[in-house]
């Protein structure tokens, strides 16, 4: 069957508008012939290879013709397809310029992130002018939480994740280093000042909740480890929800928390917090910048993407590679 005969059949058929395949269907069409992969379609659209599969299926039964060869590990589109996928792909790509217009001139411009309450607090925040300053036409909505959203559903632009660098996506920001903190009061005075690890016997552990099963001293391991310690013990323990109130403790010198650098480097710098036992470990974990399918579709996510880039560089941070 040639084109030309698939665009008279068409033609002929006469096919009114209450023919036309739902846009949910075609959405999936159009992804799969792109990628002429059933999963990587699936993948891209956040549904199963089954469920586009029987999308697909679904068009096919509609138009009474099959629109992909299915071959061992491979697609490949009938002609009826090709018709139909350039004239989906137009359509499609048609109603995003539109919605883009509607959008710019109705609605204001603005990115919504997510990331931790400690990346937002100790690192985020005191650059955002920088950003607002440059951007003054962009709102920015910033939802910081533990919790992690599902990227694909949730009404956000683009996320930090917090993880393993072994499994972080996106492009890496820096990596994390822990380090014992404290005030410079605590690590100095009283009676029993901070000169060697085995002095955090006799001080109070500032930590956050952890999941249940998990040590307080979790965040810890890699400094431990690295000093060749043991089990920590100290006098005494204050549990917070947010990792920003134990810090706040730690400054107000209540106790000693673990330092997450380089979210603390500016207490650090200006002298409120100190390290009493030098260096610290690399925890391997890491802050990622991910865009989700709604930010890949806004300029603006994308320029925010970027900044934060700039930013981490502009710092001196420890980026991975």
């Amino acid at each position: 069957m040639h084109e030309r005969n698939v665009k008279g059949d068409i033609a002929k058929a006469g096919i009114g508008r209450g023919d036309l395949p739902p846009l949910d269907l075609l959405r999936s069409f159009e992804a799969a012939a792109r990628h002429l992969s059933f999963t990587v379609a699936a993948r891209e659209l956040f549904l199963t290879q089954s469920a586009v599969s029987r999308q697909i299926q679904q068009v096919e039964a509609r138009l009474g013709v099959p629109l992909f060869e299915r071959r061992h590990r491979a697609l490949e589109l009938t002609p009826a397809g090709q018709v139909l996928h350039r004239a989906v792909s137009d359509a499609l790509q048609r109603l995003r310029d539109a919605t883009a217009l509607i959008r710019s001139s109705v609605q204001p411009r603005q990115v919504a992130m997510t990331c931790t309450p400690g990346f937002a607090s100790f690192w985020l925040i005191p650059r955002l002018a920088r950003f607002t300053a440059d951007h003054p036409e962009v709102d920015v909505r910033i939802s910081a939480t533990v919790d992690l959203l599902d990227l694909g559903r949730s009404p956000v632009d683009l996320a930090v994740r917090f993880c393993s660098t072994r499994d972080g996506q996106g492009p890496p920001l820096f990596e994390e280093v822990v380090v014992p903190v404290c005030s410079p009061g605590l690590a100095r005075g009283g009676a029993a000042p901070l000169a060697r690890p085995a002095d955090l016997a006799g001080h109070t552990l500032l930590t956050v909740e952890m999941p249940q099963g998990m040590a307080p001293t979790v965040d810890w391991e890699p400094w431990l480890q690295a000093l060749g310690l043991g089990d920590l013990r100290m006098k005494n323990m204050l549990r917070f929800t947010h990792y920003s109130d134990a810090i706040a403790a730690a400054v107000a010198g209540q106790g000693v928390a673990i330092g997450r650098l380089p979210l603390l480097a500016e207490l650090l710098g200006d002298g409120r917090l100190v390290t009493p036992f030098g260096g610290g470990a690399a925890s391997e974990r890491g802050y990622f910048v991910m865009l989700t399918p709604r930010g890949a579709e806004n300029p603006d996510a994308q320029d925010f993407a970027r900044w934060l880039r700039t930013e981490a560089e502009s710092a001196g941070n420890n980026l991975l590679q």
